[in-house]
């Protein structure tokens, strides 16, 4: 557990509850917040990931938090839920959104990469990666059910890209296409419809997008409000931009955003990484670069994004400032 007081950044070991089960170490997994419903509390859908052994996972684990004691003591309970059906294979670098229609709900994987197949390696390539098929999954999570979807629009494999989602609909932006090795400024929206029977999905190709990989993104508020930040326009360049992004009735906007001061470490870093720490805040991770005596060493930074009239807090600022 990560919170924020005075300046420092305060790390808090989570136990699991005696019926978990285990969790891999996984890299570049797909992560999905659930919003808390019907007394329950909010919980995390992670899927795929690549692990330290340079193994690909296929596995799907709902995360749930199962008590939280005194003195910050939280405790989380971890189950792998089973897929049947047309199941997605192992992958990384994919995303997983839910959506609303009709009063019901289910989960939308796009995206990734995985090891070449079987039968089309060879000694030289044996451990080489390719862009998933441009398939969409679609699942339910009471039962598990779960249908692949080939939509012409989406002809080109793409991942580390980001997908946004408001209620029937998805927008998959940007994102990094191996068979090219190119970022190109995609953005498609896609629809579904969950009809008594089967879901109707439908994919529209819009003129707007970002050109970008492995960017982070967090909400700022209650509606449909982003704001993204980090990610990469080449593999040698980062893109040091903000963007805002506004999803409503009419579609996706976005709308360019003073970016913070950057320090000098993290303009001259050649890498960069991170999450979203709450709403309009992102914890941004920098490697040390050409010191010997700190390899291992890695700079956090807090950025907060604040609108105009909010209280601000101590640890609140419109700067990224170093915590750790």
């Amino acid at each position: 557990g990560i919170r924020f007081k005075h300046g420092e950044m305060k790390l808090r070991a989570i136990s699991f509850s005696n019926d978990s089960c285990y969790i891999p170490p996984l890299r570049c997994p797909a992560v999905c917040r659930l919003d808390p419903y019907d007394g329950l509390p909010e919980s995390y859908l992670i899927h795929g990931g690549r692990t330290p052994n340079n193994e690909i996972s296929s596995s799907l684990y709902l995360l749930t938090m199962d008590s939280r004691g005194c003195n910050r003591k939280l405790t989380l309970l971890c189950k792998e839920k089973e897929l049947v059906g047309e199941v997605p294979g192992p992958r990384y670098g994919h995303t997983m959104t839910m959506v609303q229609s009709r009063g019901k709900t289910a989960c939308v994987l796009f995206g990734g990469r995985s090891y070449m197949p079987s039968e089309e390696r060879t000694t030289e390539s044996w451990n080489s990666v390719v862009d998933c098929p441009p398939q969409v999954f679609l699942f339910d999570l009471e039962f598990g059910c779960c249908s692949a979807h080939t939509l012409p629009e989406l002809c080109d494999g793409q991942s580390f890209h980001l997908a946004l989602a408001r209620e029937d609909s998805v927008y998959f932006i940007g994102g990094h296409s191996l068979a090219s090795d190119s970022r190109p400024p995609r953005l498609f929206r896609l629809r579904v419809e969950l009809l008594q029977g089967s879901p109707l999905l439908s994919c529209e190709t819009l003129d707007n997008g970002l050109s970008i990989s492995s960017a982070i993104f967090t909400r700022t508020g209650p509606a449909h409000r982003y704001i993204i930040l980090g990610g990469y326009q080449s593999d040698s360049q980062k893109r040091m931009e903000c963007t805002a992004v506004i999803l409503d009735e009419k579609g996706v906007h976005f709308e360019p955003l003073e970016a913070p001061k950057w320090t000098p470490d993290i303009i001259h870093s050649r890498t960069w990484f991170g999450g979203s720490s709450g709403e309009g805040g992102i914890l941004l991770a920098v490697p040390t670069e050409g010191r010997p005596s700190q390899q291992d060493m890695h700079y956090f930074y807090q950025v907060n994004f604040q609108t105009e009239g909010e209280s601000g807090e101590e640890e609140r600022t419109l700067s990224c400032s170093q915590e750790s």
